[in-house]
This record gives C-alpha cells, sequence and structure tokens, in this order.
C-alpha cells in the first residue's frame, strides 16, 4: 500500500510536466487574436508560431534530445532540470515586443516540452505497480486536462471584455505608463497568462528536485549497461525487426490522430471566432467547458484503464472523434448549437485520449536501455510533422474559415486512419510487468 501511495504521489508531481506542456500550447492559443493584433501579425506568422512552439517543432526537436539523454543520464535528471529551460521560454513571451521575440520564446518554451516529456511518461512507466500503470498515466493526462482549464479560465476572466480587465489595466499601465494604445493593453492578457506558467515552472522545479530516480534505469546502470551515445541509440532501434514494427504502429496510430489535435490545442479559439463568430473571451470560456469534460472523462477512465479491454476503450475514444468532426460537415459549427455539439464530443474523446495510450504502449513494448529514446524519437516525428500540417492547415483555412469544411474532411480521414491503426494492433499488454513484456518481445537479446 505504501509503494502504491509512493507512485501515486510521483506521478502527481512528475505530471506538473503535462500541466506546463498543454499549458503552454493553450497559452499562446488562447491569446493568438490579441497578440496577432498588437503586433500586427498574419495568418502565416500565426502558422509559423504553431509551427516551432510546444505543439510542434519546438517540441519536436526537444524530445528527440531529451529521449536520449533520459536514456543515458537518468529521467529525473532531464525533467528536473529541463524546468529552467521551460522558464526562461516563458519569460521571454511575457516580454515579447516582437514577432522575432515571441517566436523566440515559442521556440525555447517548445524545445523544453518536448526534452520533458518522454523522460516523464517513461519515469511514470518505471515508477508504476503493474496493475495500476494505465491508471498513474491516465491521472497525468488529468493534468493534461488541469494546465488548460486553468489556462483558459485565467484567459477568460482577464479578456478585454472579462471581468478581470481591471487588473490588465493596472499592470500595464505600470510598465506602459497612462494613456498606451489599446491593443498594447489588451496583450497584457496573455503576458499575465504566461507569468503564471512561469510560476508554476518554477514549483514543478522545486518539487521535481525531490524525487528518486527510476528504480529501473538505476538497476539497467547497475547491470553494466554502457551510456549509448545517439547514434549507437538509434542503431539499437532500427537493428530489430521488432522495433520498426512497434515504431510504426505507435507513430502511425499518434501521428494521424495529433495533426488534429494539434490543430485543436493552438488554433481552437481562433476557429471559434472565425468560423464560429464568438469573442475572444466567449471561445475561451467554451473551451473551459470542453477541457472540463476532459478532466472528468479522463479520471473516469484512469479508474477501468487496467481493468478493461483496452482494445473497445481505444475504438470508444477515437469513435467520439470521428462523430465531433463527421458533425461538423454536416450541421456544422456556425451555430451555438453546433459550437456545443462540437465541444462535448471533442471533451469526451480527449477524456479517453489517444496520448494516453500512447504513453502508456510506448511506455511498454521497448525495454528500459532505450525506452525514453525510442519515444523521444516518436514525438519528434510527431510534433514535428504536425508542424508541416499546421503551416498547411492556415492556407486551407483561409484568413477567416473559408475553407474550413475541406479541413474538416482531412480531419475526418486522419482520425479514421487513427482508429484502424489502434484498434486492429492494440497490444496485449494489460495486466503484465515491463519486465514480463520485455521478456516476451525480446527474450534474452535486448
Amino acid at each position: 500500500m505504501e509503494k502504491q501511495k509512493g507512485s501515486l504521489k510521483s506521478t502527481i508531481t512528475v505530471s506538473l510536466t503535462n500541466y506546463l506542456d498543454a499549458g503552454a500550447i493553450v497559452a499562446g492559443a488562447s491569446g493568438l487574436s490579441l497578440w496577432q493584433k498588437y503586433l500586427g501579425l498574419t495568418e502565416t506568422n500565426l502558422g509559423w508560431l504553431n509551427a516551432i512552439s510546444a505543439n510542434c517543432l519546438g517540441a519536436a526537436i526537444g524530445a528527440i534530445i531529451g529521449g536520449f539523454l533520459a536514456d543515458k543520464y537518468g529521467r529525473k535528471t532531464i525533467y528536473t532540470y529541463n524546468m529552467l529551460i521551460y522558464m526562461l521560454g516563458v519569460l521571454l513571451i511575457c516580454c515579447a515586443s516582437s514577432f522575432g521575440m515571441l517566436l523566440a520564446g515559442f521556440l525555447i518554451t517548445g524545445i523544453s516540452v518536448g526534452i520533458g516529456v518522454p523522460a516523464s511518461w517513461t519515469y511514470i512507466g518505471e515508477s508504476s505497480e503493474t496493475h495500476n500503470r494505465g491508471r498513474n498515466i491516465a491521472i497525468s493526462q488529468v493534468a493534461w486536462g488541469i494546465g488548460p482549464t486553468v489556462i483558459l479560465i485565467l484567459g477568460w476572466l482577464l479578456a478585454p471584455d472579462g471581468a478581470l480587465f481591471g487588473l490588465v489595466c493596472k499592470v500595464s499601465s505600470l510598465f506602459l505608463g497612462q494613456g498606451a494604445p489599446e491593443v498594447a493593453v489588451n496583450v497584457f492578457t496573455s503576458r499575465i497568462v504566461f507569468a503564471s506558467l512561469f510560476i508554476v515552472a518554477l514549483i514543478a522545479w522545486l518539487l521535481q528536485r525531490q524525487l528518486e530516480e527510476s528504480k529501473e534505469w538505476l538497476d539497467m546502470k547497475a547491470s553494466g549497461e554502457k551510456a549509448s551515445s545517439i547514434f549507437s541509440s538509434f542503431g539499437s532501434l532500427f537493428k530489430k525487426r521488432i522495433n520498426v514494427k512497434t515504431l510504426l504502429f505507435l507513430a502511425g496510430m499518434y501521428l494521424s490522430w495529433n495533426l488534429v489535435a494539434s490543430v485543436m490545442g493552438f488554433f481552437q479559439q481562433h476557429i471559434y471566432e472565425t468560423a464560429g463568430g464568438l469573442t475572444n473571451g466567449q471561445a475561451n470560456l467554451l473551451t473551459v467547458g470542453q477541457w472540463l469534460i476532459i478532466i472528468l472523462t479522463t479520471y473516469s477512465f484512469s479508474t477501468i484503464i487496467d481493468r478493461v479491454n483496452q482494445r473497445w476503450l481505444y475504438f470508444a475514444g477515437v469513435g467520439f472523434a470521428v462523430a465531433a468532426w463527421l458533425m461538423v460537415v454536416t450541421i456544422g459549427i456556425n451555430s451555438l448549437t453546433g459550437l456545443i455539439i462540437f465541444t462535448v464530443l471533442w471533451g469526451l474523446q480527449g477524456g479517453i485520449s489517444v496520448q494516453t495510450f500512447y504513453a502508456l504502449w510506448a511506455s511498454e513494448l521497448f525495454p528500459a536501455k532505450y525506452r525514453a529514446a525510442a519515444q523521444g524519437f516518436m514525438f519528434f516525428l510527431v510534433r514535428g510533422l504536425s508542424a508541416v500540417w499546421g503551416l498547411c492547415f492556415t492556407g486551407i483555412y483561409g484568413g477567416s474559415g473559408e475553407g474550413f469544411t475541406i479541413a474538416a474532411f482531412l480531419m475526418i480521414a486522419l482520425l479514421s486512419i487513427s482508429l484502424l491503426i489502434g484498434t486492429i494492433w492494440t497490444p496485449k499488454t494489460r495486466g503484465k510487468s515491463l519486465e514480463q513484456i520485455t521478456r516476451e518481445r525480446y527474450g534474452d537479446d535486448v
């Protein structure tokens, strides 16, 4: 019982990384229109902000580095001190006065997110009991929901039409003085939101420094395994057929889903404002409702994932996602009813998220010596291609959402691919220890 409580405590502490990852994405999204007006950004500029952010390329670059470093130097070492990089990136965004400075802040924050995610997911998987591994991974995803919820509520309250906008005006006057342009005052809404992430990152850094290193990683090092270079780790990954098949499976089911989720993570409020006709505050408030659904659904999901057939859980989750976008091309989202139906369905799929299954299965299907490296490589691939897709999406969508229907059909196609891959090839790992799974898959030839 004591070990079980310990694994839950460490899961919650490490899950602050998920809070900060999702929080960074949604913080950028919630203030996107404010930065656009303040700096005079084009749709192409917005596409680049998405492309290099925690949502895409920034995280991709960080993941390919962080995954291999976590296998070489330990999980705790990487995700703990990586918080300092995150704080630097967020601080740059808080102080941004040009597109270049804003872009640099998004990139540094994104790299930090990428470095931390493979290490934190691997740590949670390795520190969990066999019968609670899925639960702990799912609980870490609750933090993924809490982050956006807090950020969006804060953004809604501080928005130009929000209840706490007077506070924004007072803070901006301290830096800009009286009589500053309206767009310069309004963007302080986003600056304050990012400042809140800086505070949480500082708390995470202090707490995560107190955790013990992963026992499985320590055992692997004690067995005489030498620290691998990046190139030798790549060689280990690709010289075994079973690794290649696993990489194709996990990257396929996660990439096709993430191409849609990354767009929604960064552009959802922008879509609600342009295609749906909502104000910035209304868009943030409706998205808050969605994240509350995600939190409640994820928590419920965490109580059954270790006991219920994971194939049908996966099918149900992605099924909600497909239904959401089918609704878009039939009913549309240019009415409040359509927006609410879409929001509820997308919230339900987010609670039974493909990302949860990806984090769980990626931790289970690879041996300890390159577990984080494999996740880092896949995260690099997925987020990197998501960056390219984000740039393509802005061209398809258009400045006022005129291409939204075409984009919706593409979303349905991508989600259908994820549905098929994950449902057909669901691994049979539930109820097995990591050692047992590795032995069954690799024998003595790890």
